[in-house]
């Protein structure tokens, strides 16, 4: 038996509507995450295609769809809601979530469902970022429903079993906001501080947590090339994880303009514009709060507008360090933050290869005649050259041997990402062909991105001409 706490089910009924997953005609369980289930106190027998479809709802559980709203885009939109996606409940202190779970109250016209291949996508690149370390929603299981979803093309049906820390979003504090519903934000806010900032300091420091966690998270993003591709409102998650692997994507070749999002017609969500948009995002958040800061309007904005003033330094500082650690520095000195900022913009007049490039230097911190692997990287080399005269010079300043900076720049830049062109060819093998050893390998790779893998390096390797992914798609 699962072990389910419902301590959402215990807010108001507005909160939510109460329904049980849609059953589906032919569960067959694709993959199951047995150590994620293990670190949730969780027997693998209960775990059947039966219990992750939906069709026969696991005992203790208290299914439902959430509310919530989001700006989408820009626009904002005043009732989402999980429109194919059913929380069991909690166990563990995570939710379990079955994603492409059938209709809702908020499914507004679509049909609830998932395409195999955005399953696999999201448990491919949920369990990668997990592996490298950043706060994510994770993937407990993917099933095959037995039947088809209707997108461009009759498609495979599929369910994703997703673990998170909650599925509280910006955007639920302003489905309740947007309706003058004072109480619920309040509600709401009382309960995410008990279950994610238990100890703080009433609502600005609860504010002020939510910045913090967002700041780093994003920072985290920048630092191994992850572009999330659309971070509305209602995919920015109060506990500080990712959530919502749509149209993601690892870049190639370093440009702070890429945009892969097929959606993302104006760049709105480009690699290079994750912290603003974090900064709006949250500046959203500040607003639906503005009521519980105090009673005054004027006091109630002067103290949003000095917590959001924090994002900035917050983020600067975990995101500066964390490059800092990549090229091998681990003391801050003045300088630090142009040299690095100064090899992105070498790498990005040179087309130069985000992971590789960084991945090289780890040798090329040990011994100089490493440089080759790195400096073929760019158009030039020269300008790699002229960089890394003054790299060498500044790591002369350091206190490490050179091999124990070696050690710890390989500990923070990866070998091995989810590359777009491998994750589509594992996608087109499992839904096309009923394929899953691409998916398999491919996975068993990422989740060790700082090993050296003998016989996989062409997992690392960045696509050819003809195998370049230039966009991605939702999948909804």
């Amino acid at each position: 038996m699962i072990p389910f706490a419902n301590t959402y089910a215990r807010l108001p009924e507005r909160f939510y509507a109460r329904l049980p997953p849609t059953p589906v005609a032919a569960p067959r369980l694709l993959k199951l995450n047995t150590a994620l289930a293990g670190q949730l106190g969780i027997d693998v027998a209960d775990l059947t295609a039966e219990a992750l479809s939906g069709n026969a709802v696991p005992e203790g559980a208290e299914p439902m769809a959430l509310a919530y709203a989001g700006h989408q885009f820009g626009n904002f939109v005043p009732q989402l809601g999980d429109g194919r996606a059913n929380l069991l409940g909690e166990v563990a202190g995570r939710d379990l979530q079955l994603k492409g779970a059938g209709r809702t109250p908020f499914s507004r016209g679509g049909d609830g469902r998932a395409a195999l291949g955005p399953v696999l996508r999201e448990y491919l690149i949920s369990e990668a970022m997990h592996a490298l370390g950043i706060p994510t929603t994770r993937s407990l299981a993917a099933v095959a429903t037995g039947e088809t979803v209707v997108r461009e093309t009759d498609l495979p049906g599929a369910i994703v079993a997703r673990v998170a820390a909650s599925h509280i979003r910006v955007g639920t504090f302003q489905y309740f906001a947007a309706r003058r519903d004072t109480e619920g934000v309040r509600a709401l806010a009382d309960y995410a501080i008990a279950r994610h900032y238990p100890g703080i300091g009433g609502y600005r420091a609860f504010l002020e947590a939510v910045i913090g966690r967002q700041a780093a998270l994003v920072a985290r993003w920048l630092q191994v090339g992850f572009i999330h591709g659309v971070m509305n409102t209602d995919n920015c998650s109060i506990a500080g994880e990712t959530i919502d692997y749509g149209p993601c994507a690892f870049m190639d070749e370093y440009d702070p303009g890429t945009v892969f999002s097929s959606i993302d017609r104006q760049g709105r969500y480009a690699y290079g514009n994750q912290p603003r948009i974090a900064l709006w995002n949250l500046t959203r958040l500040a607003e639906t709060l503005l009521p519980l800061l105090s009673d005054d309007e004027d006091k109630a904005v002067e103290i949003a507008q000095a917590c959001l003033a924090g994002f900035g330094p917050i983020f600067e500082d975990a995101y500066f360090g964390g490059l800092r650690r990549k090229i091998g520095l681990s003391a801050e000195r003045e300088g630090d933050n142009a040299l690095t900022q100064d090899l992105l913009k070498a790498m990005a007049e040179n087309q130069a290869d985000f992971t590789l490039t960084f991945r090289g230097l780890c040798n090329a911190a040990l011994l100089p005649d490493r440089d080759a692997a790195v400096r073929d990287l760019f158009i030039d080399p020269t300008a790699f050259d002229v960089w890394a005269e003054r790299w060498r010079a500044r790591l002369a300043l350091e206190n490490e041997t050179a091999a124990a900076r070696r050690e710890a720049m390989r500990a923070v830049n990866p070998a091995y990402i989810p590359r777009n062109h491998r994750v589509e060819a594992a996608l087109n093998a499992a839904a096309e062909r009923d394929d899953f050893a691409p998916f398999e390998e491919l996975l068993a790779v990422i989740t060790h991105p700082f090993d050296d893998q003998p016989g996989f390096a062409r997992y690392a390797a960045p696509p050819a001409e003809s195998e370049r992914v230039r966009q991605t798609f939702c999948g909804t």
